[in-house]
């Protein structure tokens, strides 16, 4: 999703071609620091000048400055003047607030795609099976990363494929948080073949064109993993991630 440009980010006045040049910069730090930030390679509390990520990412300081702007409305940063970009920490609350929205969204969402025509249902279920079996794929090979993507690319295509644009913009930082406390906690999990076996239910009641199955499904689904995730935060004495 392209969002919009903040207001006076300085293209104003610029030729075409470098006001495209430099949205395309900010896109690419923006995507970059994102993807950082997803799989904790920038850490829940690291702090940073803009010149040292800039430094880090391989970008100049400008388009580092104006993603971090973004990020902040997205909720994942803190941009601290004169003291640089702060990458936010999720306490256990944040971490239950973010399985309200997502077990009411995925739902759905599932429930959307149960009741399209047969042929895009059909199709949005061959994918999800697909990404379900790259989550297999994984497991099998004791990649618990590659694990955690796929599981983070079956839960984007379930948004997707529900082809409700409101509901992607909605969903987009949730999951982005949702999926740095996953990857941040796969170690300690222990419900990665209920995971899988979940997914192929979702994918199975969307086949079968059965809107109230698939809701049902796609709730279960994340209501078990919230109330495995909260316990292990609290367990393991885990007050941020």
């Amino acid at each position: 999703m392209v969002r919009a440009r903040p207001r006076g980010s300085g293209d104003e006045g610029l030729p075409a071609g470098e006001a495209e040049k430099r949205t395309s910069l900010v896109d690419d730090a923006y995507a970059a620091m994102r993807a950082n930030i997803r799989d904790a390679t920038f850490a829940p509390g690291y702090q940073a000048s803009e010149q040292e990520i800039a430094l880090r990412l391989g970008m100049s300081r400008t388009p580092v400055h104006e993603a971090a702007i973004r990020l902040q409305e997205d909720g994942l940063v803190r941009v601290l003047p004169r003291k640089g970009i702060l990458i936010l920490a999720l306490a256990p609350d944040d971490v239950r607030e973010i399985y309200d929205v997502i077990i009411g969204i995925e739902g759905r969402a599932a429930e959307l795609i149960a009741a399209l025509p047969e042929a895009e249902r059909l199709a949005a279920a061959d994918d999800l099976d697909t990404r379900t079996t790259t989550m297999e794929e994984a497991q099998a090979r004791a990649d618990l990363p590659a694990w955690g993507e796929a599981d983070g690319a079956f839960h984007a295509a379930l948004i997707e494929h529900a082809r409700n644009r409101r509901m992607s913009r909605i969903v987009q930082t949730v999951n982005d948080q949702s999926h740095r406390a996953r990857m941040l906690t796969l170690n300690l999990r222990r419900g990665l073949d209920a995971s899988i076996a979940e997914h192929r239910q979702i994918a199975k009641a969307i086949r079968a064109g059965d809107p109230g199955a698939a809701l049902d499904a796609a709730r279960r689904h994340r209501l078990r993993a919230r109330d495995e995730l909260l316990p292990l935060l609290a367990s393991y004495g885990l007050k941020h991630l």
